[in-house]
């Protein structure tokens, strides 16, 4: 995909066509996007569904092996 800049044009409703390559690599199987209006500006940002299996691992929660779990979120939750 090249990046850079594209010159539209906008049809009488307001309709721009996003760049076919853009569209395949950004949005994939998704079809929505962020649009950020700022003054002199319009940001099209796609929009994904965050993986979370990413911070599975990162979070220590100061155990190292859970044998209750019920037992584990009553001494978890408790106010020190």
């Amino acid at each position: 995909m090249d990046y850079g800049v594209e010159i539209k044009k906008v049809d009488k409703q307001g309709r721009i066509i996003l760049p076919s390559d853009w569209r395949k690599e950004e949005l994939k199987d998704n079809d929505e996007v962020f649009i950020i209006k700022e003054k002199g500006v319009l940001k099209i940002i796609p929009k994904k569904k965050p993986d979370l299996t990413k911070y599975f691992d990162s979070v220590d929660l100061g155990v190292d092996f859970i044998e209750e779990w019920e037992e584990f979120e009553r001494e978890f939750h408790e106010i020190p």
